[in-house]
């Protein structure tokens, strides 16, 4: 039996022979030299970061262009470290799931340190943030790590408190951010790159204005001097390059795990962690993954481009991560899931196969395609045409709608409301030739009151908004007669959520004309979807 541990890889010919991809080079001065100079440190330890941004790093190290590792640290949910991380040595299997049905599972071990944001975890990033070595930070903490804000608009009580409270002792992720880079400036104003890699539209821009807030917010109260924020500021001392991440990464699948079993690996299936994080000793992911970054690293940077990594200028990176989130895969993904769920499919690639819900998805893009530019790099229509013949339709990625519909109230301000507001700002595209894309955000409101097309109800996936939204839904049933233009206002002219007021855009009377047809009885979800 095989144990993802480092004394079980010594004995490399049975892993070899059980059919596992090994690490080409020598862990232990790996991490050694990592400890002591680290290049590169990444935030957010969950399964995109395990399945792709350490692939990268660990195809650097056996190809001989890095000598050292990663150190990563989750800020948000510490039991993935005490469960997938310190358990295996910090070492993972990544499963690659191709369109035909094969699979190549390798041993991932370029991780050297896995650390919680707690009070030990912050004391060992000040030492880190201190090295001179350091080059790259890297975040993967998903679309809400980015809000600063609650659906009514008011600043977040822990970022108040925060930036009353000064950089001594933060609460919320960006504050400790913020507080770490404050160590580095007081340590030599030393330059690094931060480099965001979410599904966040602008994503660069977007983390440097969050750091900065805080700045801002200390130096009023007097917590900090000029210079942090004239460091800050400074090109030549930090960056915050723009990217563009894509690789479809689904939960641990229990499939995966037997698979691995037969090779002969002791391992379990999937953790669900008290915070909904739905991780295991394994990750499985799709075969493609697309990782465009703008190329600016004031400290230098690994050979990025060694991997497969596109190094490129910041418009570039902008139209491609445009092109992705805006219109190309994500907006994809959200219409798909919503009807899914409320269908009762709970398979992507499955959900590929019910015609209506393969229309509506083509239907998405093709409603979209107008605004998208061209970045040059990446052809919107080719990669659409992957998305939606290869990707979506691949029966071995065990991704499910509920993974998908997770937090879709950070998200549908970028994958719907772009183009919307592109559409408005046109004088020759109109608003009223919009039909996909107001069902796809009536299908989510409608997926909100928790009840499927049977009349059944079922549990709504996690979502910061939840409590916010729910009381828009709590006494809606089938068959009322309820005027849900007047109770859906509040909700429909939300910017914050929607990147726009849809009254404003023009949408909102057919987003509610869908839901309320979707509300009549069982079996109005997919009448609604059929004719349309």
């Amino acid at each position: 039996m095989l144990v993802l541990k480092n004394n079980s890889l010594q004995d490399r010919k049975n892993w070899t022979s059980a059919g596992f991809v090994l690490p080409q080079y020598d862990r232990e001065e790996v991490i050694e030299r990592t400890l002591t100079e680290p290049k590169w440190l990444h935030f957010g330890a969950g399964n995109i970061f395990r399945a792709f941004i350490a692939e990268i790093e660990q195809t650097l190290l056996d190809e001989g262009y890095e000598n050292t590792g990663l150190i990563v640290a989750e800020g948000y949910d510490g039991e993935i470290i005490d469960m997938v991380y310190k358990p295996y040595d910090n070492l993972g299997i990544s499963v690659t799931l191709k369109s035909d049905g094969s699979t190549v599972s390798k041993v991932i071990a370029c991780v050297a340190e896995a650390l919680k944001m707690d009070i030990n975890g912050l004391s060992r990033l000040r030492d880190i943030f201190a090295k001179d070595s350091l080059q790259m930070l890297s975040f993967t903490i998903t679309e809400k790590g980015y809000s600063m804000r609650g659906s009514d608009g008011q600043l977040l009580p822990s970022y108040a408190s925060d930036f009353a409270s000064g950089p001594d002792d933060p609460v919320s992720f960006m504050g400790k951010i913020t507080a770490l880079l404050h160590h580095r400036y007081i340590s030599g104003a030393k330059p690094l790159a931060l480099v965001s890699m979410d599904n966040v539209s602008n994503n660069g821009k977007c983390l440097y204005e969050i750091i900065r807030r805080f700045a801002e917010e200390w130096l009023s109260f007097g917590h900090v001097d000029d210079g942090f924020i004239s460091y800050l500021d400074d090109p030549k001392k930090l960056s915050f390059p723009w990217t563009m991440i894509d690789k479809i990464t689904p939960s641990p699948g229990s499939d995966v795990a037997n698979s691995l079993r037969k090779a002969g690996l002791d391992v379990s299936d999937g953790i669900l962690t008290t915070k909904n994080t739905d991780i295991a000793p394994y990750v499985n992911a799709e075969e493609t993954g697309y990782l465009v970054v703008e190329d600016s690293f004031p400290n230098g940077r690994p050979l990025l481009e060694k991997a497969g990594v596109i190094l490129t200028n910041r418009e570039t990176v902008n139209k491609v991560e445009k092109m992705k989130v805006c219109t190309c895969l994500n907006p994809l993904h959200t219409a798909l899931a919503s009807f899914a769920c409320m269908l009762g499919i709970n398979r992507v690639s499955t959900a590929m196969k019910d015609e209506d819900i393969l229309k509506l998805v083509k239907r998405v893009a093709d409603e979209g395609m107008p605004v998208v530019v061209d970045p040059g790099i990446l052809s919107p229509k080719d990669f659409a045409d992957t998305v939606i013949n290869i990707r979506f339709p691949n029966p071995s990625i065990p991704d499910t709608p509920f993974r998908i519909i997770t937090d879709t109230s950070q998200k549908l301000s970028v994958r719907f409301g772009e183009t919307l507001k592109a559409y408005m700002n046109s004088d020759s595209l109109d608003v009223d030739n919009l039909y996909a894309i107001p069902l796809a955000l009536a299908g989510w409101c409608r997926y909100l009151v928790g009840i499927d097309d049977e009349g059944n109800t079922f549990s709504i996936a996690p979502d910061p908004l939840l409590p916010e939204l729910r009381p828009f839904f709590y006494e809606y049933a089938l068959g009322n007669s309820t005027n849900y233009g007047i109770t859906l206002q509040p909700l429909l002219s939300n910017a914050s959520i929607f990147g726009v007021d849809l009254y404003e855009a023009g949408v909102a009377e057919r987003v509610i004309e869908y839901f309320t047809e979707m509300m009549k009885k069982p079996g109005s979800i997919r009448r609604v979807l059929h004719d349309l």
